[in-house]
């Protein structure tokens, strides 16, 4: 039975990652920043185990990695899946607000969350580290700069993962996913038609 943490598993494919890796018979911990969503998904998926974290605050990542870790006993996997979407914009239409927003949760988060789970993918002997990036993280996408930054980064920072910690024996992996139907993706695809709208 391993034991895999994934980061917003509450819904989407999070909540898929999480229900597969139950299914596998391993013992799985998701972290999310809604609430109910947690709740539902604990519900739906017998045996989960949850805790709420913002992963934009390093206190609450802390807390919440301290709780995964005593509720798995270790973590052998690890899913970094957290990250916003960010606005639908030219980029000298973006809010520098907006974009910091999109780094801090989807970049530095990530980071964020992996550093406190080393140790213990250390002492697991067999650790796995896997990141959702993005087909934005290969190609770009018009209109979504912040998004694209983020997700380019995500893969060096994968690049990085897997030669410094090869040697303990971790395994360090991007997952380039196009798009997947769901409420976030329904709401990019609204914003971008209405700037083609205005053109």
């Amino acid at each position: 039975m391993r034991k895999v943490l994934v980061t917003a598993g509450a819904s989407g494919i999070g909540k898929e990652i999480a229900a597969a890796f139950l299914s596998a018979g391993d013992s799985v911990y998701t972290c999310d920043i809604n609430r109910t969503a947690l709740d539902a998904a604990a519900r739906e998926l017998p045996g989960l185990r949850t805790g709420l974290c913002d992963v934009g605050d390093r206190k609450q990542i802390e807390a919440m990695m301290a709780d995964a870790v005593s509720q798995l006993g270790g973590i052998d996997i690890l899913v970094n899946n957290a990250g916003i979407a960010g606005p639908t914009a030219p980029v000298q239409d973006v809010d520098p607000d907006q974009w910091e927003a999109v780094l801090k949760i989807d970049l530095t988060g990530t980071f964020l969350i992996t550093k406190a789970a080393i140790p213990h993918l250390i002492a697991s002997g067999h650790g796995v580290i896997v990141i959702m990036s993005s087909a934005a993280g290969r190609f770009g996408y018009p209109n979504r700069s912040p998004y694209a930054t983020v997700k380019w980064g995500l893969i060096g920072f994968m690049k990085t993962l897997s030669m410094e910690l090869g040697e303990h024996n971790i395994r360090a992996n991007a997952i380039l996913s196009g798009a997947v139907d769901g409420a976030r993706i329904q709401k990019s695809v609204k914003a971008g038609a209405r700037l083609l709208a205005f053109r």
